[in-house]
């Protein structure tokens, strides 16, 4: 467990407390802490508990080992135990993995475990598109095909249409802790479809935040990415606003 409080992102001397408690379940190898405590208002705390380490091989058998509602069963009751008002699985193919149906279970066994609300990466960025109006979309993730064909399924499941799926072209898993944001916006740039109505940014473990505004800026469409989406509606589950200059979905 990690992070009751962080002293660097406090933006004035107003609050001595947070009123607002989200709790985040992160898979075990989640590296982007800080990244999401920079969407978080002063007014709210992020309790984040990991799920245990698995073995894994490839991408696609990490994510559906963190598919089963077993893993954040003891995370979930960690950040409940310190008084969370929402738990969010914070795992973005973790949650889509197993289809609608897998990321239900999951948000379950997250209830089961005591959370009071109970969201997912997954289902929060659908939630965020809808919110933005966007329907149409062009996807950028960093997955194996395995993993990308069941995002793709998972999407178009949700009533979206996938008008373009660009791959950050990886040949490991394990390079993803190491992209940059140039990769990350080389991929867009690609990736972005004449008709999409926004862009997609599918992954926990890629840097985002400082891109959104500027990409948004120049493409002149919505850029949603997993942490934005994922505390966008984890906040706002508990009456909050997330944090971050210029990007269209906290507007919404």
């Amino acid at each position: 467990m990690a992070d009751a409080t962080d002293p660097n992102n406090a933006q004035g001397a107003g609050v001595s407390h947070p009123r607002s408690r989200v709790g985040v379940v992160a898979s075990f190898d989640f590296d982007r802490d800080r990244e999401l405590w920079r969407w978080a208002p002063e007014t709210a705390s992020l309790f984040i508990a990991r799920t245990d380490p698995v073995t894994f091989s490839d991408n696609f058998e990490l994510v559906s080992s963190l598919n089963r509602p077993g893993c954040v069963d003891r995370p979930t009751r960690e950040v409940c135990a310190i008084g969370s008002q929402v738990v969010t699985y914070l795992c973005t193919a973790c949650s889509f993995v197993g289809g609608a149906a897998g990321e239900r279970t999951l948000r379950k066994a997250m209830r089961a475990a005591g959370a009071p609300q109970a969201l997912t990466s997954a289902g929060s960025v659908v939630a965020a598109l809808r919110a933005l109006e966007a329907r149409r979309i062009a996807v950028v993730h960093p997955y194996e095909p395995p993993v990308g064909r069941r995002l793709h399924e998972y999407l178009t499941g949700e009533g979206l249409e996938v008008l373009s799926l660009t791959d950050l072209g990886l040949g490991s898993v394990h390079e993803i802790y190491d992209v940059s944001y140039e990769q990350v916006t080389a991929a867009v740039r690609a990736g972005v479809h004449p008709r999409a109505e926004a862009v997609f940014i599918s992954c926990t473990a890629l840097p985002t935040y400082d891109l959104i505004a500027p990409l948004e800026e120049e493409l002149g469409k919505p850029v949603v990415t997993v942490n934005q989406a994922t505390i966008w509606a984890a906040l706002g589950a508990v009456g909050e606003r997330a944090v971050g200059p210029r990007q269209q979905l906290l507007t919404v």
